[in-house]
């Protein structure tokens, strides 16, 4: 089945099925978040002897410190370090395998469970399902901020010079993302009244935003990581990480009542 037929289908169902339940409104932080990236409703800051807390001491310390804000759900936890990681660029390491030759992925997978690793700039993703509380995630978060760590302090390039040499120019990630919206992502949901656009390309980082039909879908979410990401990632394998920026809260349909 084509990417622009299995779009059409997921989003579909997803309609067909009712909204996501009312969510709180997301408690103040001093963490800027990243669009799409799964942040805290109410953010819990882990401490330990490698996650602090941010401010001016965090930025400009010449300790390496390191900042973890787990997601709601428990599924991800993000690091916040104050060294850059992959400076301009960002990376997804989806399995184990990928890890071979980069020292940062290398230490990360190198502790029990890490299941994909998210670089990009002075932040790493880490995903890790089955994780139920916070608890869990404080003698998991120390494990990965010690990696990090570690592999920082061990003064090679994080990032494999392979796969920098993989990310070609800004110029044509823009144009592969924006051919693959134009022929298969926006046909696939302008049925449904969506519309996705490219807002901004940052080297091989994509931000997009959702609107019409998808805009405060409850499905949108789903649509996003399931349709877009697969069909961005098989033609341009390149790219790192996707950025959804969309206002849901403002659509016909919203996350938040």
């Amino acid at each position: 089945m084509s990417i622009l037929k299995q779009l059409s289908k997921m989003f579909s169902t997803s309609r067909s099925q009712p909204e996501s339940s009312p969510e709180s409104s997301p408690a103040d932080s001093q963490v800027d978040p990243s669009p799409n990236f799964v942040e805290p409703l109410q953010r819990r800051v882990i401490q330990a002897p490698d996650i602090v807390e941010d401010g001016e001491s965090f930025r400009d310390s010449p300790e390496i410190l390191i900042k973890a804000a787990p997601s709601p759900d428990f599924e991800q936890c993000k690091f916040m370090v104050n060294r850059p990681l992959f400076e301009g660029r960002s990376w997804l390491f989806s399995k184990f395998e990928e890890a071979a030759g980069s020292p940062l992925a290398e230490q990360v997978f190198s502790v029990d469970s890490v299941e994909t690793l998210l670089v990009h700039d002075s932040t790493a993703m880490v995903t890790k399902t089955g994780v139920k509380s916070l608890s869990e995630w404080e003698k998991l978060a120390r494990a990965v901020g010690a990696s990090i760590r570690q592999a920082l302090e061990a003064g090679a390039d994080p990032i494999s010079m392979e796969i920098i040499d993989k990310i070609p120019d800004e110029a044509v990630v823009r144009e592969e993302i924006q051919k693959i919206i134009d022929n298969e992502v926006n046909p696939g949901v302008a049925g449904h009244g969506g519309r996705i656009t490219l807002t901004r390309v940052e080297g091989n980082t994509v931000t997009i935003e959702m609107g019409g039909g998808c805009q405060g879908c409850s499905a949108a979410d789903l649509t996003l990581k399931q349709g877009i990401h697969n069909a961005f990632r098989k033609a341009a394998p390149y790219v790192g990480a996707i950025y959804d920026e969309t206002d849901h809260a403002a659509g016909l349909n919203p996350f938040y009542r």
